[in-house]
C-alpha cells in the first residue's frame, strides 16, 4: 500500500504550513471511543518508557518527548509512541515507533512488561523496557512530531507539562520501574 500524505496546505496562500507533510502508515487514523473521546491508532496505540538504571539498578532516568505544538495534546512530555500497525503487537509498534521518533534501536531495549489503558475499542500499551546491558543510547528527535527528546531523571518526571493520561499512570508506571529492578 502507497503512503497516504496528510494535507498540508495553508487556508490561505501567505499563511505558513500547519505542520510538516507525513505520510500515513497503515494503522494511521482516529477512533472515536465510548470515553467521548477520539484517540490515534485504528489498531491502538502503544509507546515505550525506556528506563536507565544506576549502579544499584534504581531507575535513574526515562527517555522523553516533548510534542510538537501541532499533534494531538502539542506541547506535553510524554513517552515516544503512536499507532500500532495492523499486523504489529504493541510491542513491535512501541520499537518502531520510538526508532522512528527517537532514534532508539531496538537492539538496544530490553522489554520488561506491558501496561494496558483498555477502552474497548482502542487500547494504549505502554511497553516498559530498560536500556539492555553494556548498550548506550543518547535519544533524539529524529521527526518532526518532536521538539525534543531526552533523558530525564524519574525524581523531575512530575514537574514536566505531562501528556494528561501519562501524568495519570506516570505512578504506576514508576513503581513498575521500581519492581522490575
Amino acid at each position: 500500500m502507497a503512503p497516504v500524505t496528510i494535507p498540508t496546505t495553508p487556508r490561505d496562500p501567505g499563511e505558513p504550513s500547519p505542520r510538516p507533510a507525513r505520510h500515513l502508515q497503515p494503522g494511521d487514523g482516529w477512533v472515536e471511543c465510548a470515553c467521548g473521546r477520539r484517540h490515534w491508532g485504528l489498531h491502538g496505540a502503544a509507546g515505550l518508557l525506556l528506563a536507565r538504571r544506576d549502579t544499584r539498578g534504581a531507575a535513574r532516568d526515562v527517555v522523553l518527548q516533548h510534542r510538537a505544538p501541532w499533534s494531538d495534546q502539542g506541547g506535553t512530555w510524554g513517552v515516544p509512541g503512536g499507532a500500532v500497525g495492523p499486523d504489529e503487537t504493541p510491542v513491535q509498534g512501541a520499537l518502531r515507533e520510538a526508532q522512528e521518533e527517537a532514534g532508539i534501536d531496538p537492539a538496544t531495549v530490553r522489554v520488561l512488561d506491558e501496561r494496558v489503558l483498555d477502552h474497548g475499542p482502542w487500547r494504549y500499551t505502554t511497553v516498559v523496557a530498560e536500556l539492555a546491558d553494556g548498550a548506550g543510547l543518547e535519544p533524539r528527535a529524529t521527526d518532526p512530531e518532536s521538539v525534543e527528546v531526552r533523558w530525564v531523571a524519574v525524581d523531575d518526571v512530575p514537574a514536566l507539562p505531562l501528556l494528561p493520561a501519562f501524568a495519570d499512570a506516570w505512578p504506576a508506571l514508576r513503581a513498575a520501574l521500581d519492581r522490575e529492578a
